[in-house]
């Protein structure tokens, strides 16, 4: 039997282009966001729009100043952070499943993801390089067969590509980038959770010292002003 067509709402693909926009920068950190402005762009009502931006509001994509309207969230170190807290947690998630279900596709999807960054070697820090990279954990999590682990996934997606984009500029080896992803696949396809965790969490730990410098998700630098600002 053919499953049923699903059709989104308007509210929802406004919120899908929002987040698009978001993600690639062209609604940078700290930018105010206008309902006249974004209904006359995507030729919608303020209806659909008003509803659009609460859902991005409630994800935290979106914050409400007082009397000053709707801006895009600018993320300081401990807003950092704590997404690469809920980011690491969703991923060992995602491998421990992963090595579990120990499917040849999955590891293919892989390796395939990795070839994809290969493509970019000698552009570590290019946008084609960090969209290879997103694609890579995107393709992690989605092996894992967990819809509520793709959903935290989700959650945190644009923030997370909004980091992969301040990273650039911090790679000095497109080869030393892509030789992380491949340690990590080749773990998973030995069927070595200990060893993929390990390489899991020292990635993210790399990820987030190449951002606000804090190798252990310590304290230090706390409070700082400094803010993603791509």
């Amino acid at each position: 039997m053919l499953a049923p067509i699903v059709q989104e709402s308007t509210p929802a693909i406004i919120a899908r282009k929002l987040h698009e926009a978001i993600a690639n920068g062209s609604f940078p950190p700290g930018s105010q966001l206008t309902e006249s402005g974004l209904a006359a762009d995507l030729g919608v009502s303020r209806g659909p729009l008003r509803e659009a931006m609460q859902r991005l509001t409630a994800e935290g994509l979106l914050v409400s100043h007082r009397n000053r309207g709707l801006f895009v969230v600018s993320m300081d170190d401990d807003d950092i952070r704590d997404m690469y807290i809920a980011r690491t947690a969703v991923e060992r998630a995602a491998i421990e499943q992963v090595i579990s279900a120990d499917d040849p596709e999955s590891v293919a999807a892989l390796n395939d993801a990795v070839a994809m960054m290969r493509e970019c070697v000698d552009d570590p820090n290019g946008e084609a390089m960090a969209e290879a990279d997103m694609r890579f954990h995107q393709r992690l999590v989605e092996a894992a067969g967990s819809q509520r682990l793709s959903r935290l996934h989700e959650t945190i997606r644009v923030e997370t590509r909004m980091c992969l984009r301040a990273m650039r500029g911090t790679y000095a080896s497109g080869k030393e980038r892509i030789d992380e992803h491949q340690a990590l696949v080749d773990a998973i396809a030995a069927g070595d959770p200990q060893a993929a965790d390990v390489l899991m969490i020292e990635h993210m730990r790399d990820g987030l010292h190449r951002l606000i410098g804090d190798a252990v998700g310590g304290q230090e630098g706390s409070g700082s002003t400094a803010e993603i600002a791509l």
